[in-house]
């Protein structure tokens, strides 16, 4: 008999701010704007998808599309979300 395997969201794994902030910061670092929009969604999804489109003003479909893994969100979109999951984007020198 074969072994079923469930779907594993991390979303579920993110139940605290320092749980989130890591994971975002581990996003940001890859520098991949296509896996920093994926994390994004899984953080508004684990925040919940309907209250972070309320306080965005933007369609939960158009938040689900914009932070997939094909997704291409604006940079308005981006910080909108961002503050809405209580984080802001801040920029700081790399090392060389």
């Amino acid at each position: 008999m074969a072994e079923r395997l469930t779907d594993y969201d991390p979303a579920d794994a993110l139940k605290s701010d320092e749980a989130i902030e890591i994971f975002l910061n581990d996003a940001f670092e890859t520098g991949d704007a296509r896996y920093i929009a994926k994390a994004l969604g899984v953080v508004a999804r684990a925040k919940g998808m309907t209250k972070i489109a309320k306080e965005t003003g933007l369609a939960r479909e158009q938040l689900y599309r914009s932070l997939s893994e094909n997704g291409n969100p604006t940079l308005e979109t981006t910080l909108s979300v961002l503050k809405a999951i209580g984080f802001e984007l801040t920029g700081k020198r790399h090392a060389a």
